[in-house]
């Protein structure tokens, strides 16, 4: 998995739109958040994601970019977004090329995808990662933190 200090791959998903995305591209512009999760409408997907939502504001402060990322289908993030109100993009990893780039680790025997968040400096560095599975809220918090630290 990458770690703080590296630079974060150079790769481009489709959002929910259809839209292809670059990290790469809000390099010298934005901090990034870019948490990976196992699946739209899951219990623990969708908590974490509204947490993302309600403290999206924050986010905002520090100019911060949110990318949610799972190997869901473009309409399936569509039908999430829509149902919860979500107000950032989700990335579609139908191909796990995302997941084996940032080298996401699978849980539960390899059959489940992980739940990680990365925060990501202007300069495309790799500032802190959150591995945790079970609690959700902690990734919003965390990475809030990170960003009021890095961004002075």
């Amino acid at each position: 998995m990458l770690k703080v200090g590296d630079q974060i791959p150079d790769l481009k998903l489709q959002d929910q739109d259809g839209n292809w995305v670059e990290l790469h591209a809000f390099k010298d512009k934005n901090p990034l958040v870019v948490y990976f999760y196992p699946k739209d409408e899951t219990p623990g997907c969708t908590k974490e994601a509204c947490e993302f939502r309600n403290e999206y504001d924050q986010f905002e402060q520090y100019q911060a970019k949110i990318f949610g990322i799972s190997g869901d289908s473009i309409k399936s993030h569509q039908r999430f977004i829509a149902k919860h109100s979500l107000n950032f993009s989700l990335l579609s990893d139908q191909g796990r090329k995302a997941e084996k780039a940032f080298g996401v680790p699978r849980s539960l025997f390899g059959l489940l995808p992980g739940r990680v968040t990365f925060v990501i400096d202007i300069h495309g560095a790799i500032q802190h990662v959150l591995n945790s599975q079970t609690d959700a809220r902690r990734h919003t918090h965390e990475s809030l933190k990170v960003l009021k630290r890095i961004t002075g």
